[in-house]
């Protein structure tokens, strides 16, 4: 089982201490993500990973299509990959959340978009040239192309990966039914568009707070639930993207006075609607390091293969990240 994170990159300081667990206890990827109004530059704080790193994958997960353009975005992940080497970075690319609205670009990027932006710049990562909305781009000096993935939360998007991206976030959930539908969907689209499976990576994301004061982490974890739910599973089509009919009118009333900048009111908010053991339960692995080891294999048994942890508002992003590694990777890697 393959495992990673990303976090929002707050200072200098926490960047590299979460390199330097990274790098020690082997994650397979770390990368940051683009939240500007949230946290520092994601370019600036890659290539302060990709320097403190020698062994995983890095990148951003994710950046989006209406705040830079993609071809600067090319240049940028190319860029970056000169300073990690070895093939290591990443780029994910998604429809836009605190990252575009908290900038003020009110723009959302679907699942065509997506779709157009993510073959523009594996093009150009392949050292062509490219078009997209009646312009052309050529970055020349690429010599090795990095992987494109797409964040998908929705039908569509899921569909725009499988056909047109290296790899794929998946926002859909742990549950057996939620990587059923959801890999379900990519996999169609895979074979749709003549490719084969493994030509595009899938990796589950979900929500990670693991501390030896399991309350506190399942307190801190409902922020990331409230910011995650607002996106992931939207407000169209509950029914259609499994959502039992009790939490449905929460989910809407959550989604009407959420904030992109979560902080404490989120957390309350998730209790007060009653929203906290089904969203935790789908979109999180949260709790002690015991609770966390069983939530995982659970994950495994469902059909996860590869997670990508948030571990952003986590109680403790660094304890998170190497208790998580002590006390569970030995169970997952030896087993």
């Amino acid at each position: 089982m393959e495992i990673g994170f990303f976090f929002w990159p707050f200072n200098v300081d926490l960047v590299k201490r979460l390199a330097e667990a990274a790098e020690r206890h082997e994650y397979d990827m770390v990368c940051v993500a683009d939240t500007p109004g949230n946290a520092m530059d994601p370019w600036v704080s890659a290539t302060l990973l990709a320097m403190h790193t020698t062994k995983p994958r890095i990148g951003l997960c994710v950046t989006n299509l209406a705040s830079r353009m993609p071809s600067v975005s090319a240049a940028a992940i190319a860029s970056l990959d000169l300073v990690a080497g070895r093939g290591r970075a990443v780029m994910g690319i998604g429809a836009g959340h605190s990252g575009t609205l908290n900038v003020g670009v009110t723009k959302k990027t679907g699942a065509q978009q997506l779709a157009e932006g993510a073959t523009f710049i594996r093009t150009l990562l392949q050292g062509k040239p490219a078009e997209l909305d009646g312009g052309t781009a050529h970055l020349p000096w690429i010599k090795q192309p990095s992987k494109v993935f797409l964040a998908a939360s929705h039908p569509k998007s899921l569909v725009a990966a499988g056909g047109h991206a290296d790899g794929v976030f998946i926002n859909y959930g742990l549950g057996a039914d939620n990587i059923r539908e959801s890999e379900g969907l990519v996999k169609q689209a895979i074979n749709d568009a003549g490719r084969r499976e493994d030509e595009v990576e899938m990796w589950q994301i979900a929500a990670l707070d693991c501390n030896e004061n399991g309350d506190l982490a399942r307190d801190k974890v409902g922020a990331m639930l409230a910011f995650l739910a607002g996106y992931v599973i939207g407000t169209k089509d509950l029914e259609k993207r499994g959502v039992p009919e009790q939490f449905r009118e929460p989910l809407l009333e959550l989604r009407r006075r959420y904030s992109t900048r979560p902080g404490d009111a989120d957390i309350k908010l998730v209790r007060e609607l009653g929203l906290f053991e089904y969203l935790s339960g789908r979109l999180a692995v949260c709790g002690t390091p015991d609770e966390c080891l069983k939530q995982l294999l659970a994950a495994r048994d469902a059909g996860a293969k590869r997670i990508m942890f948030t571990v952003s508002l986590a109680a403790d992003p660094v304890k998170t990240v190497e208790l998580f590694a002590q006390k569970v990777f030995p169970v997952i890697r030896g087993s």
